[in-house]
């Protein structure tokens, strides 16, 4: 590998995603339970290549609960594992089989995130919407439905505080702690 390639990817900056994933399949509680997973199962061609293109291990991630009544943010996870195939993919017995996936193609790609907190506070998508802050986040746009979307720092930063309020026990993570233990 030669210096400048190097010294650029030093500088890469942490990003920050939303996750979505339906409570009844894998809820944060379940993270929690099991310390870090693949987010498998993606079979969106976008959401697919923000996991193999951008993300990276330490990135910021709002675990969203979608598909639930209310949906919403329930807390924090972190990007633990860089881009590697999905291997429900070729799996016939999975749900998420692609018979068109081989070993040399898998096609679908996924990453591995690891539990940091659930917030004290869960983040109703209808307060992400009541919140002027956030009018430009992804998730509150009309027809934005991707499982997996970047997050603008300013805006990860106001929803972590919105599930993190001043009052909320020390045992919770903030971002800028989580950032430092992971910097």
């Amino acid at each position: 590998m030669n210096r400048s390639f190097r010294k650029r990817e030093s500088v890469v900056q942490r990003q920050y995603w939303l996750m979505k994933s339906e409570p009844d399949v894998y809820a944060i509680e379940d993270l929690r339970r099991d310390g870090r997973t693949s987010w498998d199962g993606v079979r969106n061609y976008q959401a697919r290549n923000f996991m193999r293109d951008d993300m990276r291990e330490g990135d910021l991630v709002l675990f969203y609960h979608s598909n639930a009544r209310p949906p919403g943010v329930a807390g924090l996870a972190r990007v633990c594992a860089a881009a590697h195939p999905d291997i429900t993919a070729l799996d016939p017995a999975s749900d998420y089989h692609d018979p068109k996936a081989t070993a040399e193609d898998p096609i679908w790609m996924c990453v591995d995130v690891e539990f940091i907190s659930v917030f004290k506070a869960f983040v109703s998508l209808d307060d992400l919407k009541a919140e002027p802050a956030l009018a430009d986040m992804l998730v509150v746009q009309r027809g934005t439905r991707l499982s997996v979307q970047p997050v603008e720092r300013d805006h990860f930063e106001q929803v972590v505080a919105m599930g993190n309020p001043r009052d909320a026990s020390p045992s919770q993570s903030s971002t800028r702690a989580t950032e430092r233990k992971s910097a």
